[in-house]
């Protein structure tokens, strides 16, 4: 059985993002003072009486938005409404009831789904002010009340959608986490669209707008028995354009998302080619030690215009000299070309990362390598290496025990790690190799 979903929906600014910030004890949506800040939907786990959930933060409803941006926020939180199972209706006690409370109150007591409702900035304890009592007039029965910015009343919501939960199954368990699929790139290089193809439903806002998904958002999908989890994080700008603290909480979240990913897909736009931009989006994922695929995207665009793909892959290797490991996959989010190839790469260089080899074949490896191309020399003395072990995994890490660390040129080593990848096909992943002389510890 499944979490219960917890939704907190409401009209711009009253406060949702602090409050769910405060259910899930972690900052993770961003907090400003600016209507409109939180587009999309923010998933995060919690728990409360033993009880694992998961709570939906949500952009605020207009309910008769006229922008794009402001229409594609009433549509998430409609989503969000549908995947819940209690909905928490925030509103602000220091503004009363006003047009737009109602409305959205209206709105959902047709989506037919137990809602609590939550009056939000009751920041004096004591006796709530009489404005408070304003808010029976929405029907929705007793209002609880709460202080987001100092957690006051926190416990009594909690309990409120507690009531609403499903019933636990004997043996209930988290499920397990899957393979973390983050989605990095430029901003407008297809993000989003990729995250909405594969999920087949408008998971993320999807606008020509530069920078319109500004959180990391996780989306499960199924395919077969294995489980991904797709993240999708901001657009990564440069730094030079990075001057509201909106954005550079984004451009801290996509590394946030990039260090708790498995497997990173690099989305560089086919029209643009690689820029200066994507190689530092890559060097995050390299640096990071984590599985990558390099993916270009808009392909469909571009194919009959620009010769064969192994001409554009070669221009794309030359600029990501230092990813030689990681595969290029040719798609279109747009229309879905090849889309589905993906799932298999993924897996493919998820395998490759957490592949474990035992230390007495990474040594038949070794003799062999050795005896074949024989290890350097310098001013007469020879390079000895003992023997090779496994410390680690995504990355996979080796370590190399040898007489002399100084006779170790790094050539020799890549001849090595290029060994290894010959023989368990380690495609995708970077491989570390570290080199130990013969007493330090082997820790």
């Amino acid at each position: 059985m499944s979490k219960p979903v917890v939704a907190i929906v409401g009209r711009p600014n009253v406060g949702k993002s602090l409050l769910f910030n405060k259910i899930v004890e972690k900052r993770h949506a961003i907090v400003e003072d600016t209507p409109g800040v939180t587009r999309d939907r923010i998933y995060a786990d919690a728990e409360w009486r033993s009880r694992p959930f998961t709570v939906i933060d949500t952009g605020g409803i207009e309910p008769h938005a006229d922008s794009e941006i402001l229409r594609f926020m009433r549509e998430q939180a409609l989503i969000a409404i549908d995947h819940a199972d209690v909905v928490v209706l925030l509103c602000d006690v220091r503004t009363g009831v006003t047009a737009a409370d109602q409305e959205v109150a209206d709105m959902l007591k047709r989506a037919k789904k137990p809602i609590v409702l939550c009056v939000n900035k009751l920041d004096t304890p004591g006796d709530p002010p009489p404005d408070f009592y304003e808010f029976y007039n929405l029907g929705l029965g007793d209002p609880v009340g709460v202080s987001a910015v100092h957690s006051y009343g926190l416990g009594d919501l909690l309990d409120a959608c507690f009531d609403y939960f499903p019933p636990a199954e004997e043996g209930e368990e988290s499920e397990e986490a899957g393979i973390r699929v983050a989605v990095i790139g430029k901003p407008n290089a297809g993000k989003s669209s990729l995250i909405n193809r594969v999920t087949g439903e408008e998971r993320v806002i999807v606008s020509d707008i530069p920078g319109t998904t500004r959180d990391s958002i996780d989306s499960v999908v199924m395919r077969g028995e294995e489980k991904y989890v797709f993240i999708d994080t901001a657009g990564i700008r440069r730094k030079s354009r990075v001057d509201e603290a909106i954005e550079k909480f984004s451009v801290l979240r996509a590394q946030m998302a990039v260090e708790r990913a498995d497997v990173c897909l690099i989305m560089i736009d086919a029209q643009d080619g690689v820029t200066e931009q994507d190689t530092k989006v890559a060097g995050l994922a390299h640096e990071n030690g984590k599985a990558a695929v390099i993916v270009i995207n808009k392909w469909d665009l571009i194919e009959k215009e620009t010769g064969t793909q192994a001409e554009y892959e070669k221009k794309v290797r030359a600029q990501l000299a230092y990813m030689t490991y990681a595969p290029v996959v040719f798609i279109s989010a747009k229309t879905g070309l090849r889309v589905d190839t993906l799932y298999d790469v993924i897996k493919q260089v998820y395998v490759a990362a957490t592949t474990r080899i035992t230390t007495g074949t990474l040594n038949a490896i070794l003799a062999e390598a050795t005896a074949r191309v024989q290890p350097p020399t310098d001013k007469g003395r020879r390079l000895k290496v003992y023997y090779m072990t496994q410390v680690g995994i995504q990355p996979p890490a080796f370590v190399c025990f040898c007489n002399d660390a100084r006779l170790f040129h790094f050539s020799y080593l890549r001849y090595l790690e290029n060994k290894i990848r010959e023989v368990f096909g380690l495609q995708g992943t970077p491989i570390r190799m570290i080199v130990r002389q013969r007493g330090e510890r082997e820790s």
